[in-house]
């Protein structure tokens, strides 16, 4: 498992560390609209390898998809929307939405797609921040920052008073860590920043500690959601 001390909670960006993984991440993103598997593997600071994935599966609708996003039934917020499959199948259905990236081929890619999208860290000014009716945090995207308290706290004032935030966790059992990670592609390997993983037992805790609360859970296709609001004051 990765290791080190927390991203402390504050106002502060992402990081230079994580927008210095952005190169590697961009070469798979390319490789991936070539329609050619795009695989990148997440390690730790030893070179363990944590997870594999495959950048092109981000590009096209996975098995599940549709039960997280019949969660978001008014404006929505996709943060960490990579590629854009799931901002386009909201724009698709009717659903006022948003994508945002960091990442500038990300979001070139998913306003190809047809998906309104922005290049923007959400611990920044965020278009209309505080009415979104949802904020999805989708495909690992909980990790953003190596913080996951930090991040959901940030996700529920980016709604609106009644919003909620759709996440994604891992299933149960799969458990919960954080620490400095970097992405392989090919031989290209990123510099380290940190990044985290939320176990779907562990996410009562870190709404809690957020300010929020967890109002429903549910599981489909070995994919763990949940949608959490803000604990009224």
């Amino acid at each position: 498992m990765p290791t080190g001390q927390p991203v402390r909670a504050g106002g502060a960006p992402v990081g230079a560390a994580l927008r210095a993984a952005l190169p590697t991440f961009g070469r798979a993103l390319r490789q991936a609209a070539l329609g050619r598997a795009a695989p990148i593997d997440l390690l730790t600071p030893a070179g363990v390898t944590l997870a594999r994935m495959d950048v092109a599966d981000w590009s096209d609708p996975l098995a599940g998809d549709d039960a997280m996003l019949d969660a978001c039934t008014g404006a929505t917020l996709d943060v960490g929307c990579g590629p854009g499959r799931l901002v386009a199948e909201l724009h698709r259905r009717q659903v006022p939405a948003l994508g945002i990236d960091i990442s500038e081929v990300a979001v070139g890619q998913a306003r190809e797609r047809g998906a309104p999208a922005v290049v923007c860290d959400v611990f920044e000014p965020v278009p209309g921040g505080g009415t979104w009716q949802h904020v999805l945090l989708a495909d690992g995207n909980i990790g953003i920052g190596g913080d996951p308290v930090r991040l959901l706290r940030r996700c529920l004032e980016l709604t609106a008073d009644d919003g909620t935030v759709v996440v994604e966790t891992g299933p149960p059992g799969t458990g919960s860590w954080r620490g400095q990670v970097r992405l392989r592609h090919g031989a290209a390997r990123s510099p380290l920043f940190w990044w985290a993983a939320v176990d779907a037992d562990d996410l009562a805790a870190v709404a809690d500690r957020a300010g929020g609360r967890v109002l429903r859970m549910w599981t489909v296709h070995e994919r763990a959601f949940a949608e959490v609001g803000e604990v009224p004051r």
